[in-house]
């Protein structure tokens, strides 16, 4: 637990799923509707150092959150994603784990998905 971490301090009324290892609350801040966060319990910064019981609850986790946002949002697809370390992004060392549902013409070409992190090299097929 770190008192200063949003994830080690998320208020009940936020979390929409929870077990002894994992949390499951909506983004505050969502690309797109549903936009959903696994959440280890324990406060770990990286994926890799979570162990194996905190990786399993969390993929179980993932699933039930997916089933949950098939029959509240009905999206066409989902992007899921982990940035693990400052120079992938991740702006609290917690790990956490996006579920992002997609729908059909929220962007203009979706083609290359999370390659855009990388725009420049996101369009591989036009290579």
């Amino acid at each position: 637990m770190d008192s200063g971490c949003p994830f080690c301090s998320i208020p009940e009324d936020r979390i929409i799923a929870a077990s002894d290892l994992v949390l499951t609350i909506r983004d505050a801040f969502p690309v797109s509707p549903g936009h959903t966060l696994v959440i280890p319990r324990r406060h770990v910064a990286s994926v890799f150092d979570l162990d194996l019981m905190e990786k399993a609850a969390l993929l179980g986790a993932l699933e039930e959150a997916k089933k949950g946002l098939d029959l509240e949002f009905s999206p066409a697809g989902y992007n899921v994603g982990v940035n693990d370390g400052e120079a992938a992004g991740q702006t609290i060392p917690h790990v956490h784990v996006h579920l992002i549902p997609r729908y059909e013409g929220d962007s203009r070409d979706p083609r290359g998905g999370i390659r855009w992190v990388f725009p420049e090299r996101a369009r591989y097929w036009e290579e």
